[in-house]
């Protein structure tokens, strides 16, 4: 937990050094060429698969230290590297390498009436302050995202992925000189003085443009809270499926425990189920079933605990829960309407699905739930900007200003406008 801490002189002028070096790389990086650009990609991520030894030691270190500790099983897999996972990371670098460069593009273009050509143009935010626990794989994902949309960013990552993350910001650092970058276009912090997040959140005497905080609902509280400096913001993934009348019931119960059960962990998965009253006596039995024979607790209305044998009643604090954990609370709903009026009641607004077949249905989900991310006849834990093919993602932005959903190289632009003219003067 990042606690308010009173701010310290010697931190604020840590913190501030590093925000001058930040907004002075931020000046090149913004006209960078996206050969150099990329090269700097391709090669973080040949020195994290040729340095992945040396990160899963500091990561072993990282988690010896939580061992015993009281760290949700979440965070403790959400802090933890593999094989498997490093590769990903690299595979994840080298995507957004070969995405197409949003710095420069024309998003619109028109002609007024006299003469004047107008363009609205993409451009970088320009200093990133990202704010995370436990993840250090976010790291690479944060580093190489803003690299690639012309940012420089500061990283400040949670004491208990400092090991980890310092490895990993190591090999971003060695990719920078490699393309001929500056290195404090990505800094870490080098502190885990909860002082240096108070003095982020004051926008280092105004050099960070913009907040993403990436943790628990105590940290993005602290960060909306107190930020000088806009935020985007991720809040809490109260995810719901409403699995609808008019839902194939074997579709159902594979997305339903995916959506659960994949990793219980990361903030796409469901965390509530809604099932249509009109299939109750056919759907919702064998949807506990399935979720319980994947391992799955399951905390239910009154007509649920009377249709599974072992299943607990609902509190209402469990609506409003994201559990992290192998366990699921499903209400029976009358229709879409009743659906909807849930989820308009409880969800975060990060994810939600339906499950139907009905094209009104769908079509009316669509239209009334107002979610980052919707999804129709799919498992919530799509909801991930590597699966949207924006290689990766900073975080699940949930408020509507700006960027919204998946945080990926466009979201981490702005635009200005170019006025071409040929002499004209205004009456």
């Amino acid at each position: 937990m990042l606690d308010t801490v009173a701010p310290s002189p010697d931190i604020d002028a840590l913190m501030n050094d590093i925000g001058r070096k930040a907004k002075a790389a931020a000046r090149p990086l913004g006209f960078a060429s996206t050969e150099a650009k990329n090269k700097a990609l391709n090669a973080m991520a040949d020195a994290i698969l040729a340095n992945k030894d040396h990160i899963l030691a500091e990561n072993a270190k990282d988690l010896k230290d939580v061992a015993g500790t009281d760290m949700l099983a979440s965070f403790v897999d959400r802090l933890t590297l593999t094989d498997k996972r490093i590769a990903e990371m690299a595979e994840g670098i080298r995507a957004i390498a070969a995405l197409k460069d949003p710095v420069g593009e024309v998003i619109a273009a028109w002609e007024r009436p006299n003469g004047l050509k107008i363009e609205r143009v993409r451009t970088p935010l320009g200093v990133i302050g990202v704010i995370f626990e436990s993840r250090p794989n976010v790291t690479a994902d944060a580093g190489a995202l803003c690299l690639k949309a012309g940012n420089a960013v500061i990283l400040r990552c949670g004491s208990d992925s400092r090991r980890s993350s310092r490895a990993i910001h190591a090999c971003l650092v060695q990719g920078l000189k490699a393309a001929g970058l500056p290195e404090h276009a990505i800094h870490l912090v080098p502190t885990t003085d909860r002082a240096a997040v108070g003095a982020m959140l004051r926008g280092l005497d105004g050099a960070i443009d913009v907040i993403v905080p990436r943790g628990g609902k105590s940290l993005v509280a602290r960060v909306q809270n107190e930020a000088r400096v806009p935020v985007f913001a991720h809040l809490e993934g109260l995810c719901h499926i409403y699995v609808d009348a008019s839902a194939d019931l074997g579709m159902a119960k594979e997305i339903v425990v995916n959506a659960k059960m994949r990793r219980t962990g990361i903030c796409g998965a469901v965390e509530t189920i809604l099932v249509d009253s009109a299939v109750a006596k056919s759907h919702l039995r064998p949807l506990l079933e399935a979720l319980a024979g994947a391992g799955c607790e399951i905390r239910g209305s009154a007509a649920v605990v009377q249709a599974m044998p072992g299943a607990k009643a609902a509190t209402e604090e469990d609506w409003s829960t994201e559990y992290l954990d192998a366990i699921v609370s499903v209400a029976v709903v009358d229709g879409i309407s009743g659906a909807i009026e849930h989820i308009q009641t409880y969800s975060s607004n990060h994810t939600e699905a339906v499950i139907a077949d009905d094209p009104d249905v769908v079509q009316r989900f669509f239209t009334e739930v107002d979610s980052a991310i919707l999804l129709h006849n799919a498992s919530t834990q799509f909801a991930d900007g590597g699966e949207f093919g924006m290689g990766a993602e900073i975080g699940i932005a949930t408020g509507k200003m700006h960027a919204r959903g998946p945080v990926g190289v466009e979201q981490l632009t702005s635009f200005k406008y170019r006025v071409h003219g040929t002499g004209q003067t205004r009456p």
